[in-house]
């Protein structure tokens, strides 16, 4: 029986969504503006990114295709510590949702090592 590992299935999942990402950018080429307009949107539907910040088994071959589709792919050796983490079921503590939307939040960054007390120099709202 064939046994094949994380980091090979990684490769060949890559090398599928580059493929896709080929067929895609062939589509571009003939119509412009299909990739940003429709494909896109679609396949960023498809992944799940807002319902599940840590992608789940389903999720990872449609966001393999997503990483594809950007200047650098995506790396199969980040695609098989994924691969290993969802097969053996654990869930990193990254992957609540408290954390990944606080993690995305812009704001509520620490102060700089320059601030006094965490004065805020640049705000403008304050009357001085």
């Amino acid at each position: 029986m064939l046994q094949i590992s994380a980091l090979q299935l990684a490769e060949l999942l890559a090398g599928i969504g580059r493929a896709q990402a080929a067929m895609v950018q062939g589509l571009e080429n003939e119509l412009a503006g299909v990739r940003s307009g429709r494909v896109i949107p679609a396949v960023q539907n498809a992944a799940h990114l807002r319902d599940h910040p840590e992608p789940t088994l389903v999720d990872l071959p449609v966001r393999i295709f997503l990483g594809s589709m950007a200047r650098v792919g995506p790396d199969p050796a980040v695609i098989a510590r994924d691969l290993e983490r969802l097969i053996s079921g654990t869930v990193t503590p990254a992957a609540t949702r408290d954390e990944a939307a606080a993690a995305s939040a812009p704001a509520a960054a620490a102060p700089a090592a320059g601030d006094a007390g965490g004065d805020d120099a640049l705000d403008f709202s304050k009357p001085s």
